[in-house]
């Protein structure tokens, strides 16, 4: 993997939708939203509008465009999620079937209610690319005017879909936060997932993304929710 060229210009969108929920990673079975987009989430948002195996995106920062406002919602899930024998043995079983209602919890979840962001990304190159970060970049920017994407985009829960278009000159909020432990990367190039974390904080209206994240010590590995 290497680094943008010195002095390279990174790409810039901005994404809103009605509700978004970045799940905080310590609140996991009652979901609780960061107050912010998390990188992993304007990654994954990145990634559904433009693709390629020759690089990957490096989230420089996150800017936020209204106002912080929650929403408290309660919805029903399983608490259960089908497994490949399951499926295999209902494949070769028409009658065999999920009790959805014998399964049926309902949750609570504490989310965000009309956001907007404007993401600042640079693109890495991998080793086996072969051509220059501004055509990727260009790329990119034709898509968004386009409003093309891979697959639709979404704020930390494939429920809560996001828009995105051109970046504008709305300001940032002026408020500022210490937001505390956020989960910055995950690294598959080792035998196991690598999760790297940071500590995050909004400076009037504007998350800061440092280049690299640490790992906690004994810190588990497991997801932290989908892309949030």
């Amino acid at each position: 993997m290497t680094s943008p060229p010195p002095g390279s210009p990174p790409l810039a969108v901005e994404v809103e939708g009605p509700f978004a929920c970045f799940t905080r990673p310590e609140l996991k079975t009652e979901r609780f939203s960061y107050p912010v987009m998390t990188p992993s989430a304007a990654k994954g948002v990145l990634e559904a509008i433009f693709w390629k195996p020759e690089f990957s995106y490096r989230i420089e920062r996150i800017e936020v465009l209204k106002p912080i406002r929650w929403v408290s919602v309660r919805r029903n899930e399983v608490d259960q999620t089908t497994s490949a024998d399951w499926v295999r043995k209902a494949m070769d079983d028409p009658a065999e079937r999920f009790d959805v209602e014998a399964h049926r919890d309902q949750r609570h979840m504490k989310a965000l209610r009309d956001v907007a962001y404007r993401i600042h990304a640079h693109i890495r190159l991998r080793d086996h690319a072969d051509a220059h970060p501004a055509k990727y970049r260009d790329q990119f920017r034709r898509r968004v005017e386009r409003g093309a994407c891979f697959s639709q985009p979404f704020l930390g829960t494939r429920e809560f879909s996001a828009s995105f278009f051109k970046p504008t000159d709305r300001a940032p909020i002026a408020d500022s936060e210490d937001l505390g432990v956020m989960l910055h990367s995950i690294d598959y190039s080792a035998k196991r997932e690598a999760y790297r974390w940071f500590h995050a904080a909004m400076a009037e209206g504007v998350l800061h993304v440092p280049e690299r994240g640490g790992e906690l010590p004994g810190s588990p590995s497991g997801r932290t929710g989908g892309r949030g």
